[in-house]
Protein backbone atom coordinates (compact mmCIF):
# COMPACT_ATOMS: atom_id res chain seq x y z
CA UNK A 1 0.00 0.00 0.00
CA UNK A 2 2.77 2.41 0.97
CA UNK A 3 4.60 1.60 -2.26
CA UNK A 4 1.52 2.44 -4.30
CA UNK A 5 1.08 5.75 -2.48
CA UNK A 6 4.72 6.66 -3.08
CA UNK A 7 4.34 5.85 -6.79
CA UNK A 8 1.22 8.00 -6.95
CA UNK A 9 2.95 10.97 -5.27
CA UNK A 10 5.99 10.67 -7.52
CA UNK A 11 3.82 10.58 -10.64
CA UNK A 12 1.79 13.53 -9.35
CA UNK A 13 4.87 15.66 -8.72
CA UNK A 14 6.32 14.68 -12.10
CA UNK A 15 3.10 15.82 -13.73
CA UNK A 16 3.20 19.10 -11.80
CA UNK A 17 6.83 19.67 -12.85
CA UNK A 18 5.82 19.69 -16.52
CA UNK A 19 2.59 21.64 -16.11
CA UNK A 20 4.42 24.96 -16.47
CA UNK A 21 5.84 23.89 -19.82
CA UNK A 22 2.46 22.84 -21.20
CA UNK A 23 0.97 26.11 -19.95
CA UNK A 24 3.76 28.07 -21.62
CA UNK A 25 3.30 26.26 -24.94
CA UNK A 26 -0.45 26.89 -24.87
CA UNK A 27 0.18 30.57 -24.20
CA UNK A 28 2.51 30.84 -27.21
CA UNK A 29 -0.33 30.27 -29.68
CA UNK A 30 -1.18 33.98 -29.90
CA UNK A 31 2.45 35.19 -30.20
CA UNK A 32 2.98 32.68 -33.01
CA UNK A 33 -0.20 33.91 -34.73
CA UNK A 34 1.14 37.47 -34.46
CA UNK A 35 4.02 36.43 -36.74
CA UNK A 36 1.60 37.02 -39.60
CA UNK A 37 2.32 40.76 -39.48
CA UNK A 38 6.06 40.06 -39.55
CA UNK A 39 5.50 37.90 -42.62
CA UNK A 40 3.83 40.88 -44.30
CA UNK A 41 6.88 43.01 -43.48
CA UNK A 42 9.23 40.35 -44.88
CA UNK A 43 7.20 40.12 -48.11
CA UNK A 44 7.18 43.90 -48.53
CA UNK A 45 10.93 44.04 -47.91
CA UNK A 46 11.47 41.41 -50.59
CA UNK A 47 9.19 43.20 -53.07
CA UNK A 48 11.00 46.49 -52.50
CA UNK A 49 14.47 44.88 -52.70
CA UNK A 50 15.39 46.23 -49.27
CA UNK A 51 17.42 43.17 -48.33
CA UNK A 52 16.10 43.21 -44.76
CA UNK A 53 14.33 39.85 -44.84
CA UNK A 54 17.07 37.86 -43.09
CA UNK A 55 17.60 40.57 -40.48
CA UNK A 56 13.86 40.72 -39.73
CA UNK A 57 13.68 36.96 -39.24
CA UNK A 58 16.85 36.99 -37.14
CA UNK A 59 15.57 39.85 -34.94
CA UNK A 60 12.25 38.14 -34.31
CA UNK A 61 13.92 34.82 -33.51
CA UNK A 62 16.39 36.51 -31.19
CA UNK A 63 13.64 38.48 -29.45
CA UNK A 64 11.59 35.30 -29.00
CA UNK A 65 14.58 33.46 -27.55
CA UNK A 66 15.65 36.29 -25.24
CA UNK A 67 12.16 36.94 -23.93
CA UNK A 68 11.51 33.24 -23.36
CA UNK A 69 14.72 32.84 -21.39
CA UNK A 70 14.14 35.96 -19.31
CA UNK A 71 10.59 34.79 -18.66
CA UNK A 72 11.85 31.53 -17.16
CA UNK A 73 14.54 33.38 -15.19
CA UNK A 74 12.01 35.85 -13.76
CA UNK A 75 9.66 33.01 -12.89
CA UNK A 76 12.49 31.42 -10.92
CA UNK A 77 13.46 34.67 -9.17
CA UNK A 78 9.87 35.52 -8.27
CA UNK A 79 9.60 32.20 -6.46
CA UNK A 80 12.70 32.87 -4.34
CA UNK A 81 12.56 34.48 -0.91
CA UNK A 82 16.20 35.63 -0.99
CA UNK A 83 16.51 39.34 -1.91
CA UNK A 84 20.01 38.65 -3.21
CA UNK A 85 18.46 37.50 -6.48
CA UNK A 86 17.01 41.01 -6.94
CA UNK A 87 20.46 42.57 -6.58
CA UNK A 88 22.01 40.00 -8.90
CA UNK A 89 19.41 40.58 -11.62
CA UNK A 90 19.76 44.35 -11.25
CA UNK A 91 23.56 44.27 -11.53
CA UNK A 92 23.31 42.05 -14.60
CA UNK A 93 21.01 44.59 -16.29
CA UNK A 94 23.35 47.47 -15.38
CA UNK A 95 26.37 45.55 -16.71
CA UNK A 96 24.72 44.85 -20.07
CA UNK A 97 23.46 48.44 -20.29
CA UNK A 98 26.90 49.86 -19.45
CA UNK A 99 28.53 47.70 -22.10
CA UNK A 100 25.95 48.69 -24.73
CA UNK A 101 26.16 52.41 -23.95
CA UNK A 102 29.96 52.24 -23.96
CA UNK A 103 29.85 50.62 -27.39
CA UNK A 104 27.73 53.45 -28.74
CA UNK A 105 30.15 56.05 -27.34
CA UNK A 106 33.14 54.04 -28.48
CA UNK A 107 35.51 57.01 -28.79
CA UNK A 108 35.16 57.89 -25.11
CA UNK A 109 38.03 56.26 -23.17
CA UNK A 110 36.82 53.72 -20.61
CA UNK A 111 33.38 54.38 -22.01
CA UNK A 112 31.89 51.13 -20.72
CA UNK A 113 33.08 51.91 -17.19
CA UNK A 114 31.81 55.49 -17.37
CA UNK A 115 28.42 54.38 -18.68
CA UNK A 116 28.08 51.51 -16.20
CA UNK A 117 28.88 53.62 -13.15
CA UNK A 118 26.62 56.44 -14.36
CA UNK A 119 23.69 54.11 -14.97
CA UNK A 120 24.27 52.40 -11.62
CA UNK A 121 24.33 55.73 -9.78
CA UNK A 122 21.19 57.13 -11.40
CA UNK A 123 19.04 54.03 -11.16
CA UNK A 124 20.22 52.94 -7.68
CA UNK A 125 19.53 56.39 -6.22
CA UNK A 126 16.09 56.58 -7.82
CA UNK A 127 15.18 53.06 -6.73
CA UNK A 128 16.38 53.71 -3.17
CA UNK A 129 14.18 56.80 -2.89
CA UNK A 130 11.14 54.94 -4.24
CA UNK A 131 11.62 52.06 -1.78
CA UNK A 132 12.21 54.39 1.20
CA UNK A 133 9.06 56.36 0.34
CA UNK A 134 7.20 53.02 0.10
CA UNK A 135 6.18 53.70 -3.50
CA UNK A 136 7.27 50.15 -4.35
CA UNK A 137 7.92 47.23 -1.99
CA UNK A 138 11.35 45.63 -2.20
CA UNK A 139 10.17 42.45 -3.88
CA UNK A 140 11.25 40.89 -7.22
CA UNK A 141 7.80 41.35 -8.76
CA UNK A 142 8.07 45.13 -8.40
CA UNK A 143 11.77 45.98 -8.30
CA UNK A 144 13.00 43.99 -11.31
CA UNK A 145 10.48 45.42 -13.85
CA UNK A 146 10.95 48.92 -12.42
CA UNK A 147 14.74 48.59 -12.53
CA UNK A 148 14.55 47.29 -16.10
CA UNK A 149 12.64 50.35 -17.28
CA UNK A 150 15.02 52.75 -15.53
CA UNK A 151 18.19 51.00 -16.68
CA UNK A 152 17.02 50.85 -20.30
CA UNK A 153 16.12 54.52 -20.35
CA UNK A 154 19.30 55.59 -18.54
CA UNK A 155 21.37 53.52 -20.99
CA UNK A 156 20.07 55.45 -24.00
CA UNK A 157 20.42 58.86 -22.36
CA UNK A 158 23.92 58.16 -21.05
CA UNK A 159 25.17 56.91 -24.41
CA UNK A 160 23.83 60.01 -26.20
CA UNK A 161 25.31 62.35 -23.57
CA UNK A 162 28.79 60.82 -23.79
CA UNK A 163 28.85 60.73 -27.59
CA UNK A 164 27.59 64.28 -28.12
CA UNK A 165 29.89 65.71 -25.43
CA UNK A 166 32.97 64.18 -27.01
CA UNK A 167 31.91 65.16 -30.55
CA UNK A 168 31.12 68.76 -29.56
CA UNK A 169 34.44 69.22 -27.79
CA UNK A 170 36.20 67.85 -30.88
CA UNK A 171 34.35 70.30 -33.16
CA UNK A 172 35.10 73.26 -30.85
CA UNK A 173 38.59 72.14 -29.89
CA UNK A 174 40.21 75.56 -30.48
CA UNK A 175 37.57 77.31 -28.40
CA UNK A 176 38.05 74.94 -25.47
CA UNK A 177 41.86 75.22 -25.68
CA UNK A 178 41.62 79.03 -25.68
CA UNK A 179 39.46 78.96 -22.55
CA UNK A 180 41.94 76.64 -20.84
CA UNK A 181 44.83 78.92 -21.82
CA UNK A 182 43.01 81.84 -20.21
CA UNK A 183 42.82 79.96 -16.91
CA UNK A 184 39.46 78.21 -17.13
CA UNK A 185 38.97 74.83 -15.48
CA UNK A 186 37.88 71.87 -17.64
CA UNK A 187 34.33 72.30 -16.39
CA UNK A 188 34.29 76.02 -17.19
CA UNK A 189 35.90 75.47 -20.59
CA UNK A 190 33.32 72.85 -21.63
CA UNK A 191 30.26 74.26 -19.88
CA UNK A 192 28.35 74.98 -23.09
CA UNK A 193 29.21 71.60 -24.61
CA UNK A 194 28.03 69.84 -21.45
CA UNK A 195 24.77 71.77 -21.41
CA UNK A 196 24.10 70.99 -25.06
CA UNK A 197 24.83 67.28 -24.60
CA UNK A 198 22.52 67.07 -21.59
CA UNK A 199 19.70 68.98 -23.26
CA UNK A 200 19.82 66.84 -26.40
CA UNK A 201 20.00 63.59 -24.42
CA UNK A 202 17.20 64.43 -21.99
CA UNK A 203 14.84 66.09 -24.47
CA UNK A 204 13.23 62.83 -25.69
CA UNK A 205 12.49 61.79 -22.10
CA UNK A 206 10.89 65.16 -21.33
CA UNK A 207 8.97 65.23 -24.62
CA UNK A 208 7.64 61.78 -23.89
CA UNK A 209 6.40 62.98 -20.49
CA UNK A 210 4.69 65.97 -22.12
CA UNK A 211 2.76 63.86 -24.61
CA UNK A 212 2.12 60.73 -22.54
CA UNK A 213 -1.52 59.67 -22.85
CA UNK A 214 -2.20 62.13 -25.67
CA UNK A 215 -0.42 60.43 -28.57
CA UNK A 216 -0.02 56.88 -27.27
CA UNK A 217 -0.59 54.87 -24.12
CA UNK A 218 2.71 53.81 -22.46
CA UNK A 219 3.60 50.16 -22.11
CA UNK A 220 3.20 49.89 -18.34
CA UNK A 221 -0.22 51.51 -18.45
CA UNK A 222 -1.34 49.41 -21.41
CA UNK A 223 -0.19 46.21 -19.73
CA UNK A 224 -2.13 46.96 -16.57
CA UNK A 225 -5.32 47.81 -18.44
CA UNK A 226 -5.07 44.68 -20.57
CA UNK A 227 -4.40 42.71 -17.39
CA UNK A 228 -7.71 43.83 -15.90
CA UNK A 229 -6.68 46.82 -13.77
CA UNK A 230 -8.83 49.92 -13.80
CA UNK A 231 -7.61 52.85 -15.95
CA UNK A 232 -7.30 55.03 -12.84
CA UNK A 233 -4.94 52.54 -11.17
CA UNK A 234 -2.96 52.26 -14.39
CA UNK A 235 -2.62 56.04 -14.59
CA UNK A 236 -1.30 56.23 -11.02
CA UNK A 237 1.42 53.70 -11.79
CA UNK A 238 2.31 55.38 -15.08
CA UNK A 239 2.82 58.72 -13.31
CA UNK A 240 5.26 57.02 -10.95
CA UNK A 241 7.04 55.44 -13.93
CA UNK A 242 7.43 58.77 -15.73
CA UNK A 243 8.76 60.41 -12.57
CA UNK A 244 11.34 57.70 -11.98
CA UNK A 245 12.49 57.70 -15.62
CA UNK A 246 13.13 61.44 -15.55
CA UNK A 247 14.94 61.20 -12.22
CA UNK A 248 17.16 58.24 -13.13
CA UNK A 249 17.98 59.57 -16.61
CA UNK A 250 18.94 63.02 -15.32
CA UNK A 251 21.25 61.69 -12.60
CA UNK A 252 22.87 59.17 -14.96
CA UNK A 253 23.49 61.68 -17.76
CA UNK A 254 24.97 64.33 -15.44
CA UNK A 255 27.13 61.73 -13.73
CA UNK A 256 28.51 60.61 -17.10
CA UNK A 257 29.74 64.14 -17.89
CA UNK A 258 31.70 64.27 -14.62
CA UNK A 259 33.24 60.85 -15.26
CA UNK A 260 34.20 61.80 -18.84
CA UNK A 261 36.37 64.75 -17.83
CA UNK A 262 39.35 62.74 -16.50
CA UNK A 263 39.55 61.01 -19.89
CA UNK A 264 39.20 64.26 -21.84
CA UNK A 265 41.79 66.32 -19.90
CA UNK A 266 45.23 65.78 -18.39
CA UNK A 267 46.05 66.55 -14.77
CA UNK A 268 47.59 69.79 -16.04
CA UNK A 269 44.18 70.87 -17.40
CA UNK A 270 45.13 70.26 -21.03
CA UNK A 271 43.07 68.44 -23.62
CA UNK A 272 43.95 64.81 -24.33
CA UNK A 273 44.32 65.34 -28.08
CA UNK A 274 44.51 61.62 -28.85
CA UNK A 275 40.93 61.25 -27.59
CA UNK A 276 39.71 63.68 -30.22
CA UNK A 277 41.96 62.64 -33.11
CA UNK A 278 39.91 59.58 -34.15
CA UNK A 279 36.64 59.83 -36.08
Amino acid sequence: MNTNMEDFHSQFHLSMDWDWLFEFLRGMVKPVAALAVVLIAVILSFMQNLGLEKEMVYCIFRAFLQLSIIGFVLQFIFNQANSGWIILAYLFMVSVAGYTAGQRAKHVPRGKYVAGVSILAGTALTMFVLVVLNVFPFTPRYIIPVAGMMVGNAMTVTAVTMKILRDDIKIQLNLVETALALGATPRQATLEQVKRALVIALSPVLDNAKTVGLISLPGAMTGLIMGGASPLEAIQLQIVVMNMLIGASTVSSIMSTYLCWPAFFTKAYQLETKVFSSD
